[in-house]
Parts: C-alpha cells; structure tokens; sequence
C-alpha cells in the first residue's frame, strides 16, 4: 500500500468509526470527545504499524518536537468540525496528511456523511467556474475581510464548517474559493491543500505565499484556496486590503 491508499484507507476508516458512534446514542460533548479520542486512536494505532520510522502531529496529541528532525510527518486532525459533528450536520471531515520536507505531498480528506473521499494520487475531476463566484468562509468565525472580497469579485458567502468540508466543495465545484482568516492550525488544512494542489486548484496563504507545514509554530493564520484564476484575482485585492488596513 503507498502512501496516497494508506492515507485514504485512514480517513476513510476513522470516518465510518465516527459515523457509528454518532449513531450510537453518545450526544453533545461526550459524543465530541469520543469521536476524536477513538478516531485519533485508530489512525495513530494504524500509522505505527505501517509507517513506525515517519514523524506525527495531530490536533489530539501532545506535540513531540523530535517531529521536527524527521522529513516525513503525518498531518492528522481525526475530526474537523467536532461542533458540526455533535450537531448532527454533515459539514465535517477527517484530515490525513503526509509532509515531506515540510510541503504536503500526501493528503486525503473524508467527508462521511456525505460519503464523499477526495485523495491524492488519483485524477479529480473539478468543476467549472460559475458567472457569481461562491466563497466558503467560516460557519462561525468569519472573517472581516470576506464581505469586501466578496464585493470585489461580484461573489455570494456562504458559511460552512469544516475546512476540509469546504475543501472538498471547491474541488467538486460546488463552490469556487474557500477563504479564512482568523487563525487555523497546521492539522486544519494540510490534508485540504494536499488534495487541492493536487487537483489543480490554488491553496496558499493569504497573500499567495506557500503554505510550510511540521513547523515548530503550527498557526496558519490565513488561507485561500480555489479556482486558480479567482484565487490570484483575490489575493491580490487581499494584499491590498492588508496594505491599506496596515
């Protein structure tokens, strides 16, 4: 098994043991707690066997700075969207990703209950661009920025959980960008960009620098990913924007 199959064996496992534990009588935030216990457990139990010389960092661990000494490292949030999970809604992911020399080369992003799994390795189709753009932001923490960008580039907002959620709907062409701001962390969004460099897309930060991952400080602070002519166009009036508010 290579590293693009081992990636969306785990998303794709850790998924279905979220789906049965949602639906096996847990609710709120016992129900949150044991889906990302349980689901970081399965991915972390499996990654030992089959890749025991590789580096991790994920949200539900304590971080090891040894992971900085190794050029493979797994990029693991077992569940993005725990909010969106405890509710009931389908607007929530698994992240499983694979840095090699700090650049996401691996990735695969589960949305169960959706029954979608977007990976790397394996040509995605991306939809086409539509006259009135669409942009992911944040379903709770928008940023201050989206209205004006979205006024710029004649767009509609429309809010939604998860990262790799909205990550997976860019790149089924659901909608065309997914901007945020506002602080994310490097488990956020490896997987996401993984699979939507992959595809094609744009992903970078907000001001069109590449993003670098197993960094000793793990904040993103800002993200765009999307149709790649869109995305330039809205990076450059989100330089601008920075430039005038600074």
């Amino acid at each position: 098994m290579d590293d693009h199959q081992l990636a969306a064996q785990l998303a794709e496992d850790a998924g279905r043991l979220l789906l049965v534990l949602r639906d096996g009588g847990l609710q709120g935030a016992e129900l949150g707690i044991a889906g990302d216990r349980e689901a970081n457990a399965l991915i972390l139990d499996a990654l030992g066997k089959a890749r025991p010389e590789d580096g991790v960092l994920s949200e539900e661990c304590i971080d090891r700075p040894d992971r900085l000494h190794h050029r493979r490292v797994w990029i693991i949030d077992p569940l993005d969207g725990t909010r969106e999970y405890m509710s009931g809604r389908d607007d929530w992911a698994v992240h499983v990703a694979l840095t090699i020399d700090g650049k996401p080369q691996v990735g695969a992003v589960a949305v169960p209950a959706l029954g979608r799994l977007l990976l790397t390795g394996e040509a995605m189709a991306t939809g086409r661009p539509r006259a009135k753009p669409v942009i992911l932001v944040s379903r709770t923490r928008q940023p201050e920025q989206a209205g004006p960008l979205a006024a710029h580039l004649g767009a509609e907002l429309r809010p939604m959980g998860s990262a790799g959620a909205k990550a997976a709907a860019v790149v089924a062409g659901e909608a065309e960008l997914y901007f945020h701001a506002g602080g994310q962390h490097e488990w956020d969004n490896c997987a996401p960009v993984a699979v939507a460099l992959a595809a094609g897309l744009h992903a970078s930060r907000a001001d069109g620098s590449p993003i670098a991952y197993n960094q000793r400080d793990v904040r993103v602070p800002d993200l765009v990913i999307g149709q790649p002519e869109l995305a330039r166009e809205a990076v450059a009036f989100l330089r601008s924007y920075s430039a005038k508010a600074g």
